[in-house]
């Protein structure tokens, strides 16, 4: 899923196009949503959008939470892998939500994540606080890759700046307790379509793979904040995930960061929180001037 050098420009065209798509499932089934409608009538939206739109396989599942679960909280006692998978909870007016979809286009992977309140933003006020804060964290990632720190370097001062927010990192949750991982092109098409535990068969055999092939040279195709990510991060595509939460509210952003041997960038700035983000600094710009 990785290479040394860094994706082509036809490679990033195509990532950048299955992005694309992911985002376009997330914002038109969040623009559908309705009152009483179950997380798993979500997800069976988006993998319906998805396939209707040419999508083959995935790299996961399509999930979708609500309410508490955005927070990765359970009111039925600790929350566990199993938790992850969509449920027959049901969305209510002024309640948060989070949509992850990872399509896989010619073997082009993506992973996405999109965060939205079912009615006025504005009624939430702890979604818009996080959601604002939010930005600091797509700046600081980046920021940190350009000057050369390691995967756990960068992990530790997300940690730090959400200390500094009040908040709670909610990433520590997933498994590994990762905030993001290598993505790239999956060419062989045996076991396309099936999935174990979530994740689609090729994407369990290529992430197994990377993570021999990458351990052997102290790497790991894995973003988190132990010793096995106290490297560079290798030349390639990285979906990245910042989870942070309040109380029972989470949101997150995920999307493709790009590392060549020396520079990063992400993938492409024409996504749903961006152009939020950009709004608001011009509402508050307006607002001074």
């Amino acid at each position: 899923m990785s290479n040394n050098t860094g994706p082509t420009p036809d490679a990033l065209r195509r990532h950048r196009d299955a992005q694309a798509l992911a985002y376009r499932c997330a914002e038109t089934v969040g623009a559908g949503l309705e009152a009483g409608v179950t997380e798993r009538e979500v997800a069976r939206r988006m993998r319906a959008y998805l396939r209707e739109n040419g999508v083959e396989d995935f790299f996961h599942i399509p999930f979708a939470w609500f309410g508490e679960r955005t927070a990765f909280r359970s009111l039925k006692g600790p929350w566990t892998p199993l938790h992850f998978f969509p449920t027959t909870k049901r969305l209510e007016e002024g309640m948060s939500y989070i949509l992850d979809c990872s399509p896989v286009v010619d073997g082009y992977v993506s992973d996405i994540g999109y965060a939205g309140v079912l009615g006025d933003p504005g009624s939430n006020r702890i979604f818009a606080a996080l959601m604002r804060d939010l930005a600091e964290y797509r700046t600081l990632i980046l920021q940190r890759i350009k000057a050369g720190d390691t995967l756990s370097e960068v992990y530790a001062a997300v940690d730090a700046l959400i200390a500094r927010q009040g908040y709670e990192s909610r990433h520590k949750v997933y498994p590994g307790r990762v905030i993001g991982h290598q993505v790239g092109h999956m060419s062989q098409r045996r076991n396309m379509g099936r999935y174990a535990f979530g994740f689609g068969l090729r994407t369990l055999e290529t992430l197994g793979r990377e993570i021999v092939t990458e351990g052997i040279k102290g790497r790991s195709p894995l973003w988190a904040g132990g010793r096995a990510s106290h490297h560079a991060p290798t030349p390639g595509l990285w979906a990245v995930e910042p989870h942070i939460g309040f109380r029972n509210i989470g949101v997150k952003f995920e999307e493709l960061l790009v590392v060549t041997e020396d520079d990063a960038f992400w993938l492409d700035d024409d996504l749903p929180h961006v152009r939020r983000w950009q709004e608001q600094a011009r509402v508050k710009e307006g607002a001074l001037a």
